[in-house]
């Protein structure tokens, strides 16, 4: 286990959940309270979880908060498709959301794989 804080996938997820935060105060997003709420949560969670799996002392429970973290970014995929099509956020930040959550899914596989086959010690991604 390590610090999370110096993951890199953490720090993408942060920062997407800030971006996010701050997407939705805008508009009619911001009065949209159910979809709203939601895409924060998630957002919320994945850096969250990330970080809570990180601290959790080993690898198999590191491991099951990761693959909770990959279910709340493929929810803010949705979540964001969504409000891209009701008129909440433009094709572009749509675009943006998307692209970092692929990013996102992708480090996440990778950490889960890693931490799956490897004993207790830092992770190196």
């Amino acid at each position: 286990m390590g610090d999370f804080k110096q993951l890199e996938v953490w720090k993408i997820a942060k920062d997407l959940a800030v971006y996010i935060y701050t997407l939705t105060k805008q508009n009619d997003f911001n009065k949209d309270f159910g979809l709203r709420d939601q895409i924060r949560k998630a957002a919320i969670s994945i850096s969250s979880n990330i970080s809570e799996g990180d601290e959790s002392g080993t690898n198999k429970m590191c491991v099951r908060y990761l693959h909770i973290a990959k279910g709340s970014n493929a929810e803010i995929q949705t979540q964001t498709i969504i409000a891209n099509e009701i008129g909440y956020i433009s094709n572009k930040e749509k675009d943006y959301i998307l692209l970092q959550c692929e990013i996102i899914s992708k480090k996440l596989f990778n950490l889960i794989k890693y931490r799956s086959h490897t004993p207790n010690h830092k992770p190196q991604t």
